[in-house]
């Protein structure tokens, strides 16, 4: 977004990706409902194409990219694209959507880890794998996402498990009892059952207290503009 401001015919022509760095609480939806709603606004238009390429739970940050006009045909590149995140896990508690959307709803014992023995452990977390989905996630199921069923507390159908692969798992701090995590993975990959199955290996349970999408593909997190940013761009 360095560039000119480009005109709703360019756009029409070529497309345009936005590098939002998406704020703690904000659904990808309302991101791209922000973005569409400015833009029509700025060019005076009625009907446009915006979408983005790959949900981040309401509670995480960082990237997110946002695709306008023919752009929008290039979603599935860009999904399919790896992902980078930094991710904050705590230990000694678990919660129904392993994140903190809902409160603690058992506790574990955790002083028995230590960082060499994350460091063994993550090893085997490596690599291609089957990964199921939790619970409170955006799986699609039989047309419904599955966080719909659990928050109306009907019984979710059977989930099924995501192929996935994961190509390193760096731990950058562990302050017992809370561990971060560098991870850089396929497309497809859910964090939060990272956590939930870390803290299973581990003798314990666990839940993602943070979580920030530092890359995808060659985008950066670093290099992304702010809500605020987009619309002093977009007046």
């Amino acid at each position: 977004m360095t560039r000119p401001v480009p005109s709703p015919e360019t756009v029409a022509r070529e497309g345009l990706v936005i590098c939002i760095d998406k704020p703690l609480n904000w659904t990808s939806a309302d991101v791209v409902r922000k973005i569409r709603f400015r833009l029509q606004r700025y060019w005076r238009i009625k009907k446009l194409k915006v979408g983005h390429t790959g949900t981040l739970d309401p509670l995480a940050t960082g990237l997110l990219l946002i695709c306008v006009g023919k752009a929008t045909r290039l979603t599935d590149k860009f999904q399919a694209q790896d992902k980078e995140y930094v991710a904050n896990i705590t230990f000694g508690a678990t919660t129904p959507s392993f994140d903190l959307e809902h409160e603690i709803n058992a506790t574990y014992p955790w002083e028995h880890i230590t960082k060499e023995g994350l460091e063994i452990k993550l090893k085997e977390f490596l690599g291609e794998q089957l990964q199921l989905p939790p619970v409170y996630s955006a799986k699609v199921i039989d047309g419904t996402r599955a966080y719909e069923f659990a928050r109306q507390g009907l019984e979710t159908p059977q989930m099924k498990k995501n192929l996935i692969n994961i190509h390193a798992l760096n731990i950058v701090e562990y302050v017992p009892p809370c561990l971060t995590l560098h991870i850089t993975c396929s497309k497809g990959t859910y964090i939060r059952a990272i956590a939930r199955d870390l803290g299973k290996a581990m003798g314990s349970g666990a839940y993602l207290s943070s979580l920030r999408r530092s890359a995808s593909g060659p985008y950066r997190a670093d290099e992304a503009i702010g809500i605020e940013e987009f619309e002093n761009i977009f007046k």
